[in-house]
C-alpha cells in the first residue's frame, strides 16, 4: 500500500470471532466475547497497540543515543467510561529499562519524544484520552545479570 491510504478487513468467523488482516497481511483472530478470553478484543489491541507504537519509538531513539539497553519492556493501563460507547479515557505508560549506564535524561527524553512527536497511536487516541508516563531504570552488568531476575522482569 503506497502513500497514506490504508485498507484492512474484519471478516465474521462465527461464535463471535473476527479475522483482522492489516495491510501487511498478518492476520489476527480478534474475540469480541471478552469473558471467553480466546483471543484479544479490540479495545485490547488498541490498548497493546498504544504501548508498542511508544515502545518502538523508545527502543529507536535511545539506540541513537548510544544507550547501552539490554532489556526494555513498558507495561500500560487503560481506564474506560462506564457508559457506551466505553471509550479510553485514560493510559498510563510505564517504561522499565535495564542497563549499563543508561542516563534518566535520555530515556526521559526519548519518552517525551515518542509522546509528543512520533508515536502515531497515541496522536490518535489523545483527543479523548489522557496520556501519563513513567519509567524505571535498572542498571545492570553485563553477563551478571541473575536468570532468576531477568525471568521476574521479563513476566
Amino acid at each position: 500500500m503506497s502513500g497514506n491510504n490504508y485498507k484492512a478487513t474484519v471478516r465474521y468467523a462465527g461464535d463471535e470471532f473476527f479475522i483482522g488482516t492489516p495491510p501487511s497481511g498478518h492476520a489476527q483472530t480478534i474475540d469480541t466475547n471478552g469473558d471467553r478470553k480466546s483471543a484479544p478484543t479490540p479495545m485490547e489491541m488498541l490498548l497493546v497497540s498504544v504501548a508498542a507504537c511508544t515502545a518502538a519509538d523508545v527502543v529507536s531513539i535511545l539506540k541513537k543515543k548510544r544507550q547501552e539497553v539490554t532489556d526494555y519492556k513498558v507495561e500500560i493501563t487503560g481506564e474506560r467510561r462506564d457508559e457506551f460507547p466505553r471509550a479510553f479515557t485514560k493510559f498510563h505508560i510505564h517504561h522499565i529499562v535495564l542497563g549499563r549506564s543508561v542516563s534518566e535524561k535520555a530515556v526521559a527524553d526519548a519518552i517525551e519524544l515518542s509522546d509528543t512527536k512520533y508515536c502515531s497511536v497515541a496522536a490518535t487516541v489523545r483527543p479523548t484520552a489522557k496520556i501519563t508516563t513513567s519509567f524505571e531504570i535498572f542498571e545492570v552488568e553485563l553477563n551478571k545479570l541473575n536468570p532468576l531476575a531477568q525471568q521476574n522482569f521479563l513476566e
